[in-house]
């Protein structure tokens, strides 16, 4: 097949073009090459720009589009009536971010997604994140309709990973000693190695699947923060030692979930952390050991620059401020 990869140099994208290529398939990239552009010098790269600056696609034929990058409605309008004529197939990556709320347990693919009063709205703001990818999904619909395939995803991790929200844990526990641990060791946790999403994502293009999919894992059962950091422990062979602080303790001392915890969130937020992926996993989404997304963070993160801070997670003065707090609330 020839595919059009819109970016595809960032953290996803290099895994869809590598996944792709293996699968001998003929890689076209479009982007602007900011974002590493020394990557696939090997494969035809097109500049321009989903946000406009989309003069190189016209008059190409590609059998199947992969858009991992538009971020605004207009932007996907543009392009599906660009690619209408021009491709038979294009792929949306959104984000189980759309939902409306998380009350629940086990958001399927039909609950309500957000919406926004002002739809020409174009902040790149959290809290318009949930209802732009949602209009973006739309957009896609209505421009090539029934030929759309919506990949929703939650928290990608694996080497690579700019935000480092997963890669605080193993990083933070191979330093071993005290770690704050949060809330309920048996609250659920939710990823995707990104390797692992990019592979089901070729292979859906090649089988011509289309309509909207949650992918979210690591597992089909259910897996918990204790099982996580136990099993970054293992792997790491520290001698952490978990101190598990109160969901209300943290808040109380304003300890942001998922930023500085990562992968936490609170009990009224748990349908964030469960939401199902039975049809992806039905339609072939199968996942790695949890111990080798583990393992293969570390080794990448060991490549980087010394000078190089973790950028979510809790900094090592604001953790034992917190675990000093924490054992003169005990004492009262």
């Amino acid at each position: 097949m020839k595919l059009l990869i819109f970016g595809g140099t960032g953290f996803l994208g290099r895994y869809i073009v590598k996944a792709a290529c293996s699968a001998g398939h003929e890689v076209t990239l479009f982007n602007r090459g900011a974002s590493h552009p020394e990557l696939f010098a090997e494969l035809e790269q097109l500049r321009g720009d989903v946000d406009g600056g989309t003069e190189p696609l016209k008059g190409r034929s590609w059998d199947a589009a992969i858009d991992t990058c538009s971020m605004f409605p207009r932007a996907v309008r543009s392009l599906t009536t660009l690619l209408a004529d021009a491709v038979a197939h294009y792929t949306y990556i959104s984000s189980t971010s759309v939902y409306a709320d998380f009350d629940r347990v086990g958001i399927d693919e039909s609950y309500p997604v957000s919406t926004l009063e002002d739809e020409t709205l174009e902040e790149d703001k959290p809290h318009y994140y949930g209802g732009l990818k949602a209009l973006c999904e739309k957009a896609a619909e209505v421009g090539m309709p029934g030929r759309v395939l919506t990949i929703r995803p939650g928290l990608l991790v694996g080497p690579f990973d700019a935000t480092d929200r997963f890669t605080y844990w193993p990083q933070r526990i191979a330093l071993g000693g005290e770690v704050i641990a949060p809330g309920n060791p048996d609250q659920q946790v939710q990823f995707i190695d990104a390797r692992d999403l990019a592979a089901w994502i070729v292979h859906m293009i090649q089988n011509r699947q289309t309509g909207v999919y949650n992918a979210k894992g690591p597992l089909p059962h259910a897996l918990t923060m204790q099982t996580l950091l136990e099993t970054c422990k293992v792997v790491t062979e520290s001698d952490a030692r978990f101190v598990w602080l109160d969901e209300h303790f943290l808040l109380e001392h304003e300890v942001a979930p998922y930023r500085d915890m990562p992968l936490w969130v609170p009990s009224d937020m748990i349908g964030f952390a469960t939401v199902s992926s039975q049809k992806a996993l039905a339609h072939g989404l199968t996942y790695r050991p949890l111990a080798e997304t583990i393992q293969d963070t570390l080794d990448w993160n060991a490549t980087r620059p010394a000078t190089d801070e973790i950028k979510a997670g809790l900094k090592p003065d604001r953790e034992q401020e917190l675990l000093q707090l924490w054992y003169s609330y005990l004492a009262i």
